[in-house]
């Protein structure tokens, strides 16, 4: 990654994919807040460097939402989630994967949060989406 911060400017996307990557490596070590501090890093590169539509801030704002949860910071968790949602449905196809999948992370929050037909309510519309892809 040192590499990458010598050679390219501060904003670059590319920059923005190694820190998410390095993310993705503490989270695989259980090290949430470090993981979350280097999806945050992603983060800021891409809110200056892409339009405020673009599918990564997707994928940042679920990495993110996916370390609050772990770390038990439901509520925080629920925003980045929705915000991941929102994105994908303005940027993807009604019945994309993705977005069953943005509905079954809300929902796993609500559950832990023990909003229980919140919980089932997202699920059910993860479930449709997949229905709807595989009956297609």
């Amino acid at each position: 990654n040192k590499i990458w911060e010598l050679s390219l400017p501060s904003n670059h996307p590319d920059l923005a994919s190694s820190y998410n990557n390095i993310g993705g490596v503490y989270k695989n070590m259980g090290k949430y807040s470090k993981a979350l501090e280097f999806y945050e890093k992603s983060l800021k590169i891409r809110e200056i460097s892409l339009p405020s539509n673009h599918p990564d801030f997707a994928q940042s704002y679920n990495n993110i939402g996916s370390m609050f949860k772990n770390m038990g910071e439901y509520s925080e968790a629920l925003k980045y989630y929705e915000r991941a949602n929102k994105i994908n449905q303005q940027s993807l196809p009604a019945n994309h994967p993705r977005i069953a999948s943005d509905y079954n992370n809300i929902g796993a929050v609500y559950d832990n949060m023990g909003e229980y037909s919140k919980a089932l309510e997202s699920s059910q519309f993860s479930y449709l989406i997949q229905q709807h892809r595989c009956s297609v």
